[in-house]
């Protein structure tokens, strides 16, 4: 009797089966159906678990690696890091829940077709949320968004260096972070003396106001900027 497969639910046990498949089928429907069979879960039940086939399975093994990064951060001791190896901290240890690479490379190819373009945006964007989340953010202005959006670029640059880096211990890769990382880190010391600004106060006076009355907090399914 298989104890680990009965502690698992039905969309971890499809979703499991898939991996097997992904990296020659890609998150297609092939690999769905391959998915249903191999883990033995109902078919209605299945596909109503992943009703969009391929695309929800890649969604769902994204936020399958969002969790392991909320996790690991959970565990991890980070007040005696700077903000920036905070930062560059949780990128890696979202990366690091990766176990093939193809799996992403493979959602990389399916969210980069229009159809799915803005699921993949709410992926990423949910995974920028999660760890600023996660390191304490409590912004509610309009650096609510600003944090997000930027950190989603950063994150975006980071996974497609990532894929194509053969260095050892993917150090190629953690070296182009630091230096992502610590270009926003400028930017945000300009932005600061900006707001500084007597005159920079005044102009963005408007845009705060209407920011304080629309923003709230964005849930992980939810478009980027949906307010």
């Amino acid at each position: 009797m298989n104890t680990d497969t009965e502690a698992k639910s039905p969309a971890d046990q499809v979703l499991d089966a898939a991996l097997v498949h992904v990296p020659f089928d890609g998150w297609t429907e092939t690999t769905l159906r391959a998915a249903i069979a191999d883990s033995g879960v109902d078919n209605v039940l299945a596909r109503s678990l992943y009703p969009r086939g391929g695309v929800d399975l890649a969604l769902a093994y994204h936020r399958r690696g969002d969790a392991m990064m909320r996790d690991r951060l959970a565990q991890t001791d980070l007040a005696a890091l700077r903000y920036r190896d905070r930062i560059a901290t949780a990128i890696r240890f979202r990366l690091e829940a990766v176990e093939d690479k193809e799996a992403v490379r493979r959602g990389a190819t399916l969210f980069a077709l229009p159809n799915y373009s803005a699921d993949g945006a709410r992926a990423v964007w949910g995974t920028a949320d999660a760890i600023w989340s996660a390191l304490g953010d409590s912004s509610r202005d309009i650096n609510w968004y600003t944090k997000r959006a930027t950190l989603s670029a950063v994150y975006s640059a980071t996974v497609l260096f990532w894929l194509g880096d053969d260095s050892l211990n993917h150090q190629a890769t953690w070296d182009f972070l630091d230096r992502r990382i610590e270009g926003v880190m400028q930017f945000e010391k300009a932005k600061a003396t900006f707001q500084d600004n007597p005159l920079a106060k005044l102009l963005l006076a408007g845009p705060k106001k209407l920011m304080e009355k629309v923003q709230k907090p964005m849930a992980p399914d939810d478009l980027p900027g949906r307010w």
